[in-house]
């Protein structure tokens, strides 16, 4: 009978006669031209007590290293070189809108050999490019592992990721992004959960909101700006349109996840009426050691053996329990929670009234 705070959850206002949520414009839509680049680089991890690559199955890290060093003004041969505290790492960051050079961003460590653990190490000068092949930022400091390791002769204990770490503010900004947003004179609103009804609310309350009519519905999941003729900075047009409050619209869905039996029910959630019989097959083995002797006098040993028994049982089910017609997500709940079953069984349940056309639903099943 804990079903109702596992469906509730999550759901806000649901039980109420409020139909649709009332968020700030900038939490549903994207900016066209406001996000962030990604950045990749390929580094070396020093300082670590002998978690480090293997030479012999990592050769990349010895070649690199012995670069480094040569760069450096040390001459090694490889032969010479057998560090078992270097690891070759992808060093991984995202170059966040309106990054300004002499910033700092958050990177993040992982090994690519076949290091054990990069607890403690130190990334060295790692450069960090775009799509474009161009350098924007500088990685190096301190690595934060996010797991612990623990070996020994013929055991080992590992607990997290100790592979993978970051560093914040590791990296740098080089570069800026070639990119002048004052000069924009289209400006396109995406919307993170595309729906037609929602893109002609905000294509409304834009208008509405003293601007002038410079919005206009493209589709679903766009609303485009016209500042043609306009005088006014994008930048402090957008500050003055992205707290306008939108009611949001969706369809209705139910996300139900196996693994943690989690079920997930949208306010807008209809169920047909519907009956419903759910019932459960158990099967019990049992084994009974039992010793046999021989009879007196009698050539034979002392042995043991198992004596086994199945059976196969069905529970007293409930019968057809029938589900009304749902007028809303508290009448749905109350009729799914009166089955009094589990909730895995709820998920079974739900896909079967789906299969039978009763749900009246987006099902999503992960």
């Amino acid at each position: 009978m804990r079903l109702v705070v596992i469906l509730i959850l999550m759901l806000g206002s649901a039980l109420g006669s409020v139909n649709a949520a009332t968020v700030r414009l900038k939490d549903v839509v994207a900016f066209d031209g406001v996000r962030g680049n990604d950045l990749v680089g390929y580094g070396l991890v020093v300082g670590l007590n002998g978690s480090g690559d293997s030479l012999r199955n990592a050769p990349y890290t010895e070649d690199m290293m012995v670069t480094l060093l040569e760069r450096l003004g040390v001459n090694v041969s490889s032969d010479q070189f057998r560090p078992k505290n270097v690891a070759a790492v992808m060093v991984t960051a995202v170059l966040p809108p309106f990054a300004r050079a002499g910033g700092q961003i958050d990177v993040t460590v992982s090994a690519i050999g076949d290091a054990q653990s990069l607890m403690g190490g130190t990334l060295v000068m790692t450069p960090l490019s775009a799509a474009d092949g161009d350098v924007y930022a500088v990685a190096q400091g301190s690595v934060i592992a996010g797991g612990v390791a623990a070996r020994a002769e013929n055991a080992s204990v590992v607990q997290g990721v100790p592979t993978a770490g970051s560093i914040p503010s590791g990296a740098r900004i080089e570069r800026e992004v070639n990119f002048d947003f004052s000069t924009l004179r289209n400006i396109r609103l995406a919307l993170k959960q595309p729906d037609f009804t929602t893109a002609a609310r905000i294509e409304r309350a834009v208008n509405a909101s003293g601007v002038g009519r410079i919005a206009a519905m493209v589709d679903a999941g766009t609303v485009a700006l016209d500042l043609a003729g306009r005088d006014d900075n994008p930048a402090r047009l957008l500050s003055q349109i992205e707290n306008i409050l939108i009611e949001t619209d969706g369809r209705a869905r139910v996300v139900v996840d196996h693994r943690s039996g989690t079920i997930v029910m949208g306010e807008d959630v209809r169920v047909s009426r519907v009956a419903v019989s759910q019932g459960n097959l158990t099967l019990r083995v049992q084994e009974t050691p039992v010793v046999s002797q021989p009879n007196p006098f009698a050539d034979g040993e002392t042995v043991t053996i198992t004596e086994s028994a199945a059976q196969i049982t069905e529970e007293a089910g409930i019968g057809f329990a029938e589900v009304q017609g749902g007028s809303s997500l508290s009448d749905v709940v109350a009729g799914l929670n009166a089955l009094g079953v589990s909730p895995r069984d709820l998920i079974d349940i739900l896909k079967a009234i789906n299969a039978a056309g009763a749900l009246h639903a987006e099902l999503v099943v992960n």
